[in-house]
């Protein structure tokens, strides 16, 4: 009898938070994002430590131009799908534009939403010390927060497009000063996206908490990338940040391209690929379609009553 496999524990906000203490000792924190319990499974299966369900949905998902129109319920619809795969991975969701800017109330109830129904135990908001007051009344609420800085996607109409920021020493200086002042109001890992390099290591080397990159650079304690991005099944073209491990799109759209080809060419189903009756059923059904034109087909026979 084979002795049974130890489940590996789930991974934990504590655990992750831990990870900053082991940077260069081999353990950088792997993040991807999930939008349904196919990615869910593929990621977790692949060892990432993070899945978040971004609100990159409306993008990558729903195609849309931009972050901005995704609504609190279509991501509660994901996270619902991602928690469904029940990963090791630490589930993190991503709250939408106007489900935290608003108000601390509305925060914590679009917050509370992710953990109760999501599945979530974990949400990320976007934003520096404007945040810090809706930070404060999450963690009372005990929902664990990560931070979001750099190229905040739900800012992209006031930065004017999806551009690298922190680009000059004055913006970053602030952009520095504001991750520590995530660290101290409670964020358990900060998300800095889209800067220079040298911006993300000085800002990973003055925060206690891990930093998590994403074009921005090899010194942060981790990196995330898009599931879709990295799996090459987007339209591009990519951001320069993207490597591509694979091409499933182009493998996927000539596979379905070669099962065109086979209905159309009557080469499938084969006789492997379909059922069949029993030889003595076939010969009953064709003796019972050979009745007489005045009884229905597939009638029931009259049975005679008991005496």
């Amino acid at each position: 009898m084979s002795t049974p496999q130890p489940v590996p524990p789930h991974i934990t906000v504590p655990e992750i938070r831990s990870r900053k203490a082991t940077r260069g000792a081999g353990a950088p924190i792997a993040m991807l994002t999930a939008y349904d319990v196919v990615s869910a499974r593929l990621g977790d299966a692949a060892g990432a430590d993070i899945l978040l369900v971004g609100d990159s949905v409306g993008m990558v998902v729903l195609g849309r131009e931009n972050t901005l129109t995704v609504t609190m319920d279509e991501m509660i619809h994901h996270a619902r799908a991602v928690a469904a795969a029940r990963p090791r991975a630490l589930v993190v969701g991503d709250m939408p534009y106007l489900s935290y800017q608003v108000s601390k109330r509305d925060a914590v109830l679009n917050a509370g939403r992710f953990v109760r129904e999501g599945g979530c135990q974990a949400v990320k908001i976007e934003g520096g010390d404007r945040r810090l007051k809706v930070i404060a009344a999450l963690l009372d609420a005990e929902i664990p927060v990560m931070g979001h800085l750099g190229l905040t996607p739900q800012s992209v109409h006031g930065m004017g497009g999806f551009r690298v920021q922190a680009r000059r020493a004055e913006a970053a200086a602030r952009l520095v000063g504001e991750a520590v002042r995530l660290a101290e109001a409670g964020v358990f890992a900060i998300v800095l996206e889209g800067v220079p390099d040298e911006v993300a290591r000085i800002v990973t080397d003055s925060v206690p908490v891990p930093t998590i990159g994403i074009g921005a650079g090899p010194h942060c304690d981790g990196q995330v990338l898009v599931y879709h991005d990295v799996l090459g099944l987007g339209d591009g073209p990519d951001p320069r940040f993207v490597r591509r491990y694979a091409e499933i799109g182009r493998e996927s759209a000539a596979a379905l391209g070669r099962f065109v080809e086979d209905v159309r060419s009557r080469s499938f189903p084969s006789e492997e690929e379909s059922y069949r009756m029993p030889k003595q059923e076939a010969e009953a059904l064709r003796a019972t379609l050979r009745r007489p034109r005045g009884r229905k087909i597939g009638a029931a026979a009259k049975t005679e009553k008991p005496a």
